[in-house]
């Protein structure tokens, strides 16, 4: 009976390396051939999130053209400094929040020739993660048009429901200043907002379990705020 050839170590290794290398050649090209498209898809989802808290869709899940000439029609960027001053050599979609922690990105709609709401980013960290997201205010740079986070990794079913509807549209209408005029932001509290607790126009009910999560957010949307506040008070007119 005839004996079966041996299959040595090195043609194993052999074999093994052109397989690597074979799937090395394809996942590169891949990436390559799909770089274009892969950021088409980042910018079309960060004109959906600013689109939808500004309220020019009703959902994110649009085609690419129709969210683009959107953008493009009723949107204005800019971008200010810390002490409000419009910089007119930047534009808002090339900021860095770490690379340029003294420009503010501003995205606005505009309605014929006026200005009717004001949408910037927030960012910060929450438990698990860095959450990503926006929130816009209404034209008297007070009122909470909308807000939505669109990327974190906070935990499924606990602090991941920050990005769900029910949580977001809970903040439309609560407003960030108090009556002195001060930013208080809005603070999402533990559990539910009780009847008759003060202040009720600048809180929104937590979510259970997420107490750490929601704890990042209130921080960080704030202080966002108030970054931006030297800008809004130009608008309210306030610096005049």
């Amino acid at each position: 009976m005839a004996s079966k050839p041996r299959i040595t170590k090195a043609y194993t290794l052999g074999f093994a390396a052109a397989v690597t290398m074979v799937c090395s050649v394809l996942l590169a090209s891949a990436a390559t051939l799909l770089k274009d498209r892969q950021e088409q898809n980042v910018q079309l989802d960060i004109k959906c999130n600013i689109l939808s808290v500004l309220e020019l869709i009703e959902s994110k899940d649009v085609e690419a053209q129709q969210a683009f000439s959107l953008f493009d029609d009723n949107i204005v960027s800019f971008v200010v400094d810390l002490n409000g001053q419009q910089i007119n050599d930047r534009k808002a979609e090339d900021v860095d929040p770490k690379a340029d922690p003294e420009l503010l990105p501003v995205f606005a709609r505009q309605d014929g020739f006026e200005l009717t709401a004001f949408c910037i980013p927030i960012q910060g960290k929450a438990l698990w993660s860095t959450v990503k997201g926006y929130i816009a205010l209404e034209n008297d740079l007070n009122t909470i048009k909308g807000i939505t986070f669109y990327s974190h990794g906070e935990t499924p079913g606990l602090g991941g429901e920050i990005d769900k509807e029910w949580f977001t549209t809970a903040f439309k209408g609560k407003t960030i200043l108090n009556d002195a005029g001060e930013i208080v932001s809005v603070e999402i509290v533990k559990g539910k907002i009780r009847p008759g607790e003060s202040n009720p126009e600048h809180k929104v009910d937590g979510i259970s379990g997420a107490t750490l999560t929601t704890k990042g957010l209130n921080i960080f949307i704030k202080a966002t705020l108030e970054k931006y506040e030297p800008y809004f008070k130009t608008v309210r007119g306030e610096n005049s």
